[in-house]
Order: structure tokens, then sequence, then C-alpha cells
């Protein structure tokens, strides 16, 4: 019995807490010509398909299964990234719900010859976490240690409250 249970310990029941670190994933690419559009600077929707996937990859971590995108919130390019510069993505959960988790996206800027670095997008994901059949399954929870960690899963409780209401509203 007791090895049966840590092995569903292993495979992240919801009594079985991840942290943030546990999460976090950076990914960085070189910004090339067929990625850009006539002015030099990165596709946006290029951008949004690499923030999907910074964002699967830290839920993945977290959840130990499948995860599927359900929402994304409101995205503004701030800073465009020019041919030759790096686009650095930085995702982390930022609260775990049932079987939903939110995971924060953002993105960068780096000029890697000069060492600079701009602040260009943040982005909100939601994903869904599946077991092996395609349905959706419970998440373990997120154990948050730090002061920017609790503002963090504040915040998404936050969001997605708003979006249940927004979505409650368009239903009716």
């Amino acid at each position: 019995m007791k090895s049966s249970a840590k092995m569903l310990k292993r495979k992240g029941t919801r009594d079985d807490g991840r942290s943030v670190a546990d999460s976090r994933t950076e990914m960085t690419e070189i910004v090339l010509p067929q990625e850009a559009n006539l002015l030099g600077n990165i596709l946006g929707g290029r951008v949004m398909h690499l923030i999907d996937i910074a964002g699967a990859i830290a839920a993945h971590r977290h959840c130990h299964c499948q995860v599927v995108t359900a929402s994304v919130d409101h995205l503004d390019f701030l800073n465009p990234i020019r041919v030759g510069e790096l686009i650095v993505l930085e995702a982390q959960v930022n609260r775990a719900f049932h079987t939903s988790l939110e995971v924060g996206v953002e993105v960068f800027s780096e000029n890697y010859s000069k060492g600079d670095r701009k602040h260009t997008t943040t982005a909100f994901l939601t994903f869904v976490a599946l077991d092996e059949i395609g349905n959706p399954c419970p998440v373990p929870p997120l154990i948050v240690s730090s002061d920017e960690e609790r503002r963090r899963f504040r915040e998404a409780g936050d969001r997605r409250k708003a979006r249940l209401e927004s979505r409650a509203k368009q239903s009716s």
C-alpha cells in the first residue's frame, strides 16, 4: 500500500504540491529573417507561438501530464524584436486550480553584442491538464514561498474570477 501511495505522489496527485521553481522555463532563440516582417521585426504570430510553447512546457513541468491551452489573456507588443536579436521567454506557473493552471510568460528582446535587454510582452495563459485518455485531471497545488510568488498567485485568482464572470455574461 505504501509503495502505490508513493507512486501516486510521483505522478502528481492533488495532495502533492510543487514549487514555482519546479515549473520555471527559459527559452532563447535568435530572430532570423524568415521569421520577420518587412520592417525587420519578428512576426507577432511567431511570438505568440513561442509564448504558447514556453507556457505549455512550464505547465507540463508542474503537472507531469499533457496539457492543452484553454485561453490566453490580453497580449500587447510593447517593443519590437529585430532580426539578429535574441528573443528570451521566461515562463512559470502562477497558480494551480483544480484541473487548470495559469502560467505567466514574459518576453524580452536581447541585443547580445551590447547585453541590452528590453521587456517586449507579458502573457497569461490558462492550461488544462489531461489524463491518458484526454479527460481533464487534477493538478498538484502550487507551493508559493516569496512575496512575488504570493502576488502572482493572488493576481492569477483575480484574473480567473474575471474570466469566469465574463464567460457567464457571454453565455446568458
